[in-house]
């Protein structure tokens, strides 16, 4: 293949990670906070059921759920697929699967906060929307922060799986240039990608870590 266009085409897989990391935080992100209020609600049915949707979307693969997610509208209810469905597809399913991730960091960070935080908040007038984005959000975030780290590193990573259902990624376009030309260079250039971004990500996250605490 010519350098350039194996650089563009190599471009252009890069572009499309970005993109799938960057949309699926956008959406998980606050998902995942609605999801851990479904988890912890007094309301039984609702508690339930956000607690089957953690259960079914730990406990199968991402691939899996990628699939199901690509072909459930054909299969389900015979509605034909568009191309641009491929990448939507994909951003719903990342979601849906680090949107349950997320909730339990959440829950977990929001029940370790004293519940007396809540009662202080009362009497100083708070209503309960203030007294949780006000309060108590600001010291979840600061708990689960490092657990979050974890996951964003991992998101990085799992992009690499929207090659199941052929979109065009980074490790996708790698894996294709190398098969074309027999060589794996393509394939040290996306793990250089991968490591690099990693590393990006992780010291964001640790200036943010740093940033939140007061203490030092």
């Amino acid at each position: 293949m010519i350098l350039s266009t194996v650089i563009q085409q190599l471009l252009e897989g890069m572009i499309t990670s970005i993109e799938i990391f960057l949309l699926t935080l956008l959406f998980s992100l606050p998902l995942g906070l609605a999801v851990a209020g479904g988890r912890m609600s007094r309301f039984r049915p609702l508690r339930w059921l956000m607690k089957l949707y953690i259960s079914i979307m730990r406990g199968t693969p991402l691939m899996l759920q990628l699939i199901v997610v690509f072909f459930a509208p054909y299969y389900v209810f015979g509605i034909s697929l568009s191309t641009e469905y491929r990448f939507v597809s994909v951003i719903i399913a990342f979601t849906i699967n680090y949107a349950a991730y997320f909730a339990e960091i959440y829950r977990g960070g929001i029940e370790s906060i004293n519940s007396g935080q809540y009662e202080a908040a009362q009497v100083l007038g708070y209503s309960k929307l203030e007294t949780f984005f006000i309060i108590i959000m600001p010291q979840v975030v600061k708990v689960i922060l490092p657990s979050v780290t974890n996951e964003v590193i991992t998101l990085v990573k799992d992009t690499s799986l929207s090659f199941v259902i052929a979109i065009p990624e980074m490790f996708t376009v790698a894996k294709q240039i190398a098969a074309a030309d027999a060589s794996i260079a393509a394939l040290l250039v996306a793990g250089i990608f991968y490591y690099v971004f990693n590393i990006i990500v992780a010291f964001a996250m640790e200036h943010l870590e740093n940033r939140l605490d007061y203490y030092e």
